[in-house]
């Protein structure tokens, strides 16, 4: 049996039925004798370029060791999938278990979130505080209040 990397991308509006799709694909692996080294489900991803006018597509990762009779199997199921967009496989020398980069990027960025969820958040006005610097007092204006005329004060006229 030879090892394959199998990646292919699912119609937006298809997500919902991913799961489903997984499952069908593993099983028809595993009643033809292979096995699943590694399965990634990428999420829905923006796609570098349109395909059939849709512009983003949920990706899904499959490193899997079969017969070419499996393979077959299942690329005529993605063929005849109006779900799948397109599909790649690629043929291995070895299985590969270990995350791919783009999972192992997606796990960092998942653990910096939780980190930054569990910090005390300060509120918009407690943070524009803590930003602005200090003001000085304003003046006030003063209030002036109506004097008596002093015999000595002169008038001015301006």
């Amino acid at each position: 049996m030879r090892h394959y990397e199998i990646v292919f991308l699912v119609h937006p509006d298809q997500s919902e039925q991913v799961p489903a799709m997984i499952q069908r694909y593993t099983g028809m692996v595993s009643a033809g004798g292979g096995q699943v080294h590694r399965l990634e489900d990428w999420g829905r991803r923006q796609l570098a370029h349109s395909i059939a006018k849709v512009h983003k597509a949920h990706y899904v990762l499959m490193n899997i060791e079969c017969n070419q009779a499996t393979l077959d199997e299942i690329l005529g199921a993605f063929r005849f999938s109006d779900a799948v967009l397109r599909h790649l496989v690629v043929r291995r020398d070895k299985a590969l278990t270990e995350p791919s980069p783009l999972a192992k990027a997606s796990d960092e960025d998942s653990r910096e979130k939780t980190t930054v969820a569990n910090e005390p958040t300060e509120t918009k006005a407690e943070q524009a505080d803590a930003e602005a610097p200090p003001q000085e007092m304003a003046a006030e204006p003063e209030t002036v209040a109506a004097a008596e005329p002093d015999d000595d004060a002169q008038e001015v006229v301006q």
